[in-house]
């Protein structure tokens, strides 16, 4: 009987040879599909999060459509943060909102440690049962996207008040990040020790920041993270972070996501030896005309020759208005293009 240990995936990411390039897609499960749009309705998206029968079926819906090669467990990045019962909602059309951004170090005494969270235990236990072969990659944003979050009030274009607290207050920032990184190394336990097969990190917004920054005020938070889960593989995936992609796979991903800015032979030569890949189609070429979309997944193909293990994926998240059935014909389209 097959396993999620034999799966292309897991081999992908363990950088031993697979039958085939394995394909996912971030925020596969969700907003470009009809039948989650119909699930949802009336539920909000945090609700949601926390209800076991619809997490796993969203899970599952894009694994049914389009016969891709993991699954990712159904979440947000907030969802830890609300379980500690941070005041916080997902605004439609905004994002993550905080109702009393962190400004000072009376703030850090709600960030309280996460403890069982019932729901989300049951919903990975659920979807393991269900998925049998097909591997589930557990799900967590990283300390600095959630500290932003927290500080900005919301989504922010530059970071200002984020820069500016991690630039002024250094001591302050580095107690901020260790309290998140023990939430989210909890969040991810929870879903490991449930039956999670693999885990992405990501890091939405560390993209607005210097190598050198990064390593100074982010690194070794992310690290302890990972360093948390090592039993299973683990992705590291950022937005805009061409020029992090060494630091981010030193961080102690074994697969480094990579977005569509970078090509993934460049990536493969920043990030060096001993890592595989995850990439990077970009989103929006999902609406060219077929032939397009068949020469630019192609050229992804070709430039992930030079990595040591390659999991197909997009280069951010499948957008909204993005047509389920050309997700279909990608998947397809790589599996028998790379078949071995």
């Amino acid at each position: 009987m097959s396993t999620p240990h034999d799966s292309a995936f897991l081999k992908a990411c363990r950088r031993e040879p697979v039958p085939h390039t394995p394909v996912w897609f971030m925020r596969q499960a969700g907003r470009a599909l009809p039948e989650y749009r119909a699930l949802r309705e009336g539920t909000a998206m945090l609700e949601s999060c926390f209800r076991p029968d619809m997490v796993t079926e969203i899970t599952l819906q894009p694994v049914r459509r389009f016969g891709v090669d993991a699954a990712i467990f159904f979440s947000d990045i907030v969802v830890p943060l609300k379980a500690i019962g941070l005041d916080l909602d997902i605004v439609a059309g905004v994002g993550p909102v905080v109702a009393k951004p962190f400004r000072t170090a009376a703030d850090l005494d709600r960030l309280v440690a996460l403890e069982a969270t019932p729901e989300i235990t049951q919903a990975v236990r659920q979807l393991v049962g269900e998925l049998g072969a097909t591997p589930l990659i557990g799900f967590a944003g990283a300390p600095f996207t959630l500290a932003s979050y927290l500080i900005e009030g919301g989504p922010s274009k530059d970071q200002r008040r984020t820069k500016a607290l991690m630039y002024g207050d250094p001591a302050l920032w580095s107690r901020l990040m260790s309290r998140l990184a023990d939430i989210t190394l909890a969040f991810l336990r929870l879903q490991v020790d449930a039956g999670a097969s693999a885990v992405q990190l990501f890091d939405s917004w560390v993209g607005v920041l210097p190598a050198a920054d990064y390593r100074e005020f982010v690194q070794p938070h992310s690290a302890r993270i990972l360093a948390g889960v090592a039993d299973v593989p683990r992705i590291h995936f950022g937005v805009g972070t061409g020029e992090l992609l060494h630091d981010m796979g030193q961080a102690g991903a074994d697969v480094v996501g990579v977005d569509f800015r970078v090509p993934l032979d460049e990536a493969v030569r920043r990030i060096g030896p001993g890592k595989a890949v995850q990439g990077n189609l970009d989103p929006t070429l999902v609406f060219a005309p077929t032939p397009v979309i068949r020469a630019m997944t192609e050229r992804v193909l070709q430039q992930a020759k030079a990595a040591e293990g390659h999991v197909f994926n997009l280069g951010h998240g499948v957008l909204p208005e993005t047509d389920p059935d050309v997700l279909t014909r990608i998947v397809d389209h790589v599996h028998e293009a790379t078949a071995r």
